[in-house]
């Protein structure tokens, strides 16, 4: 059984209900559990012999040289990109980015485009919006192929089909296409890639991401495994790429530390089959490649992050997933529950800024803490501490977007704000703490073993008989 269907629009409020059906659903542990349990082994031997603290120090040092002159070198890129031949678009959302695409096919008389895998389309929802443009989008990645056959979104940033086992995907494939039933990957995936290859040949326009966007050449780049990008960025005659503004870096020789983190972290690769490098269309003596060449730069409400000094770092993130792998919280109730287009810890910061606080208010709190996102994190976001920046703007409100908060700058309930009051102060007036505490564990028996839904599973925790002063005390300190 795999995950609920699931819709653009997904009520993204509906987290709680979709995690306790998640943890309910057998299949979906196990298959995220098998599947997450490998990539953290493969991560971390593809980091043997390496010296990893200091090359995700540098990783961490480009990303954020990178944003610090980030206006100029968006605009270094842009002149880079229009000199090599490639035009360049700017998208302030993702209904302007999906129009830019559209428009773009339309000039072209294009019906048929055949996609790479991005995120960023995901994000600005590209395929439903061609579909009711009358233009047909097909995903060339095994694993969005995968998805889009069941009707459902990405559980994952790079393996957007690890919801489902091998049993679940061939009797898809059956059901869509007319393959034979079958557990052998190796004649489900060749079955796929015959199914893919008819459309690429047809396809009218080529759309894809961009891992790097490199300000110094005006190059893209794209990694990848499958093939599929390069066949969708040369065989069509036009190839439109999407991408975040946050994704340039200034130099080429800045990609191959983030290229050695990316691949490492993502799949435990030392490096992926295919590594693209895209600076203009077909020039006149060349036998392959676009006519054309686009780029949709998409902003999305990364600008208002890039305002905030500590929400900032947000914008580091080079989309790998090694956060998803270690967390605890996805593994156990998968991509979907999060009802985003990001999913996992790096979802529950950056879709808050994306969606606005009050819709997304659920996802910071959707974390233990345990800290294992930011401690494998390539580029070193510190994930934990803006999760608890997040947690306190759902009690006080959104600093980002403000108009987003129902009227109103605070969430604390009148009970809330009289216990938190109380606690400040009490705790300015050190003899009345004292006397609190040692009360306090005097009549600790009292203490009620239940403390909401937090103890459902978990023990209480008990006061001290003791309080830590007269601890101290016994001990001569």
């Amino acid at each position: 059984m795999s995950e609920a269907t699931q819709h653009p629009h997904i009520d993204v409020k509906e987290f709680h209900p979709r995690a306790h059906e998640a943890l309910h659903n057998p299949q979906i542990r196990q298959n995220f559990r098998k599947a997450m349990d490998g990539l953290m082994s493969k991560r971390k031997a593809a980091f043997e012999g390496w010296d990893l603290e200091t090359l995700r120090e540098l990783g961490a040092n480009v990303r954020l040289r990178a944003l610090a002159n980030l206006p100029d070198l968006l605009e270094q890129l842009e002149q880079k990109l229009t000199e090599n031949g490639i035009k360049v678009h700017w998208a302030l959302d993702g209904d302007e980015a999906c129009r830019i695409v559209r428009d773009i096919c339309v000039a072209r008389d294009a019906k048929t485009v055949i996609k790479g895998k991005s995120m960023v389309s995901e994000e600005m929802e590209l395929n439903h919006f061609l579909e009711r443009e009358g233009i047909e989008a097909l995903e060339s990645d095994l694993g969005e192929y995968i998805v889009q056959l069941a009707n459902e979104t990405p559980s994952h940033i790079i393996m957007p089909a690890i919801h489902k086992n091998t049993g679940e995907i061939s009797e898809l494939m059956h059901e869509k296409t007319g393959t034979d039933l079958s557990h052998d990957v190796e004649y489900l995936t060749a079955a796929a890639r015959q199914q893919l290859r008819e459309k690429f040949m047809n396809a009218d326009v080529g759309v894809s991401g961009v891992n790097f966007a490199v300000a110094e050449t005006g190059t893209l780049c794209l990694v990848e495994n499958e093939g599929n990008g390069r066949m969708t960025t040369t065989v069509p005659r036009c190839h439109i790429a999407v991408t975040g503004i946050e994704k340039v870096v200034p130099n080429l020789e800045d990609v191959s530390a983030l290229l050695a983190l990316l691949t490492r972290s993502a799949t435990g690769q030392h490096i992926t089959t295919y590594f693209n490098m895209i600076s203009g269309p077909r020039k006149a003596d060349e036998l392959d490649g676009p006519e054309e060449v686009h780029l949709v730069l998409v902003d999305n409400g990364r600008s208002s992050i890039y305002q905030d000094d500590e929400l900032l770092d947000t914008l580091r993130c080079i989309r790998c997933g090694a956060c998803m792998n270690h967390c605890p919280v996805y593994t156990r109730v998968g991509g979907h529950t999060y009802g985003t287009t990001y999913p996992g810890p790096i979802g529950k910061i950056l879709m808050p800024h994306l969606i606005g606080l009050d819709e997304g208010r659920h996802l910071p709190s959707a974390s233990s803490l345990c800290g294992a996102c930011g401690e494998v994190c390539p580029v070193k976001i510190p994930i934990p501490d803006l999760l608890v920046r997040l947690r306190r703007e759902s009690v006080d409100g959104d600093k980002l977007h403000p108009a987003k908060v129902r009227g109103h700058g605070s969430k604390r309930t009148p009970l809330e704000a009289a216990i938190w009051k109380c606690w400040s102060w009490m705790h300015s007036r050190p003899g009345l703490y004292r006397t609190g505490t040692r009360l306090a564990s005097r009549f600790r028996k009292l203490q009620p073993g239940r403390a909401g839904a937090w103890t459902d599973f978990r023990t209480a925790p008990k006061l001290a008989g003791k309080t830590l002063h007269e601890q101290l005390r016994e001990r001569g300190k």
